[in-house]
């Protein structure tokens, strides 16, 4: 079993961020379930473009408002508090954070640690993280 709080993850090497995005990986691939668990919060005003072409994530926006666009065929889709978006085909996708979100992410295969994706989608490989 394992029991984990966003409180005790903050200030680890599970507490990854960069511009205008946190991510806290509540759960990672050496924790042995198949999946990673990831509280993400994207800051207000800011526009991020994702592409995982090794991963499918689903998404449940707990706070916030903004969109999100399929890149591959300009769909756009409003967000707000309750939605959940499923990227199942690998989807390049922009998400435009008019207020600062806070989201739920699953990702299978799972996150190892602390990997920062390049526009191709490609994570490069690192250490499985210890639970």
């Amino acid at each position: 079993m394992i029991v984990r709080t966003t409180a005790e993850i903050t200030g680890t090497d599970r507490d990854v961020a960069g511009e205008g995005w946190r991510s806290k990986r509540i759960v990672l691939g050496g924790d042995g379930v198949g999946f990673s668990f990831h509280e993400t919060t994207i800051a207000e005003g800011t526009t991020h473009v994702f592409h995982y072409r090794n991963h499918i994530e689903a998404v449940w926006l707990i706070e916030g408002e903004g969109t999100l666009t399929d890149l591959d065929n300009d769909q756009v889709y409003a967000l707000g508090p309750g939605s959940m978006y499923l990227l199942n085909g690998h989807e390049k996708h922009q998400l435009v954070a008019r207020t600062r979100m806070r989201m739920m992410c699953v990702f299978n295969p799972p996150v190892t640690g602390q990997e920062v994706h390049d526009e191709n989608g490609v994570y490069p490989l690192v250490a499985v993280q210890a639970g």
